[in-house]
């Protein structure tokens, strides 16, 4: 684990310069004029010179990309031109909501992927039910499960809700930004419950597509290595099978899993503003879709950025499990 750490530190410095080159680039190549975006498109020449000068764009190209990456080193996104706030400050605002959603959608796609997969190698009475089950649901798309389940569970059956992120008006909203923990900071536990009452349908919906393929790769895993030479030792030495399934099995058999959560994660992020908007909840999805209609580039990058941030650490943070879990990852 210490010596793959670093190595994916810096292996992950160059993706995220490309990254920041390409969002810089869009930029340079959008049909949308930051300046008139800032000042509106009936302010003076005085006012558009002084504030092309502000941003910059009177210098050179690699003056410009030079600025714009030591900015976002230091964490200024610039401005929106929506709320006419840094978009550091609307992300703060937002990225927790969707954050929330992402990390119990997160916690839904491994207990389900998990159950379903070692149900299915074992063999477990109803195992074939959860294999037809798998393939529907690896084949459902994410706005198509969002609306049976506001249908099932909102309209028939009335269990769940399937707007916002709380019932409570005087919700915290600090320190953190993140309803779950600011809940418990403030002695309100009620208003955590709630939170996770909202959660519930939405991160099922987004977690059913990459809980059906987790599902799918970890029993392929168990199956092959349930016929390893290693697990018919254990077998020979009188070890039960679950015994050996804990202990032999599933240890060897996490790695493919592990590195499908890391793809499916970018898969869960995309997935994840469409039902932020379908649910209505306050997160980045409502954020840059009227980022989007009133063409806030400075916005779209800014999320595009930290999206692009989320994505790498969360494939560090998989890494390291997969040392973990097989140390030869590490070699």
């Amino acid at each position: 684990m210490l010596t793959v750490l670093p190595r994916r530190l810096l292996g992950a410095i160059p993706v995220l310069l490309v990254l920041v080159l390409a969002v810089f680039t869009l930029q340079k190549l959008a049909p949308v004029d930051p300046v008139a975006a800032l000042v509106g498109a009936k302010a003076s020449p005085e006012v558009y010179e002084a504030a092309r000068h502000k941003l910059g764009l009177d210098s050179s190209l690699p003056v410009q990309f030079w600025q714009y990456l030591t900015h976002a080193v230091r964490g200024d996104l610039g401005e929106s031109s929506v709320t006419r706030t840094p978009v550091l400050s609307d992300l703060t605002q937002f990225l927790p909501v969707t954050l929330e959603l992402l990390f119990v959608a997160l916690v839904f796609t491994v207990v389900i992927g998990f159950f379903m997969g070692l149900a299915t190698a074992q063999g477990w009475r109803g195992s074939g039910v959860l294999r037809v089950m798998m393939v529907s649901g690896a084949s459902v798309p994410v706005f198509l499960a969002c609306l049976l389940g506001m249908l099932v569970f909102y309209r028939w059956l009335n269990i769940l809700p399937v707007t916002d992120q709380t019932s409570y008006v005087d919700a915290p909203t600090g320190p953190t930004h993140f309803l779950l923990a600011d809940s418990l900071l403030a002695g309100r536990p009620e208003v955590f419950f709630d939170d996770l009452y909202h959660l519930v349908l939405p991160a099922f919906c987004l977690a059913l597509t990459p809980a059906a393929a987790v599902g799918r790769v970890l029993r392929s895993s168990l199956e092959a290595t349930q016929r390893a030479d290693h697990t018919r030792t254990a077998r020979a030495k009188g070890l039960g099978e679950k015994q050996i399934l804990i202990m032999h099995s599933l240890r060897n058999s996490v790695g493919p899993v592990f590195a499908l959560i890391g793809l499916q994660l970018a898969l869960m992020v995309g997935n994840c503003i469409l039902v932020e908007l379908i649910f209505a909840r306050p997160g980045i999805g409502l954020y840059i879709s009227r980022a989007i209609d009133k063409a806030d580039f400075n916005a779209i990058a800014g999320v595009t950025l930290a999206v692009g941030l989320l994505y790498v650490l969360t494939n560090i943070a998989v890494d390291l499990m997969q040392s973990i879990a097989d140390p030869r990852v590490a070699l």
